[in-house]
C-alpha cells in the first residue's frame, strides 16, 4: 500500500461537496465546526485523537502562544502518539491516493492542520 498525497481542504469550502474517488476524508477538529450540520460535510471519520490537546488548542486561540511556539507543541503531543500513524494506516487501507484533512480554522496559513499535514508527509 503506497502513502497518499495529504491534502488539506477547509470545511467552510467543501460543504455539500462529495470530495473525489479514492480520497479518505477527515475532520480534525476537536470540536464539530460552528454552524455546519453534520449531513452537509461528507467525510469518513472524524479523528478527534490527531488534535491537538484542549489546553495547547485554548492557549493558542487565547493568543497566549505564538505559531511557532503552537507548532512545536502541538508536533511533540503528536511525537508522543499513536494517532498519526493510525490515521495514515486507516487511509492506506481504505486505498486512498488523497487523504484530505478538514480543518474549519479561518486562518488558513497558521493552523494545526498544517502541522499534522507536516508530520503525516514525514511519517510516510
Amino acid at each position: 500500500m503506497s502513502t497518499p498525497e495529504i491534502a488539506l481542504e477547509r470545511v467552510h469550502d467543501v460543504l455539500d461537496e462529495d470530495g473525489a474517488a479514492h480520497e479518505y476524508r477527515v475532520l480534525v477538529d476537536r470540536l464539530w465546526p460552528r454552524g455546519v450540520k453534520k449531513e452537509r460535510l461528507h467525510h469518513d471519520e472524524w479523528d478527534k485523537d490527531v488534535t491537538p490537546s484542549a489546553e495547547l488548542r485554548q492557549d493558542f486561540h487565547h493568543g497566549e502562544l505564538d505559531f511557532e511556539e503552537f507548532s512545536g507543541r502541538y508536533r511533540r503531543e503528536l511525537d508522543d502518539s499513536d494517532a498519526p500513524q493510525e490515521l495514515l494506516d486507516r487511509a492506506r487501507e481504505a486505498d486512498a491516493r488523497t487523504l484530505v484533512l478538514l480543518y474549519a480554522a479561518k486562518d488558513t496559513e497558521h493552523n494545526h492542520a498544517q502541522v499534522l499535514q507536516e508530520v503525516l508527509r514525514e511519517l510516510g
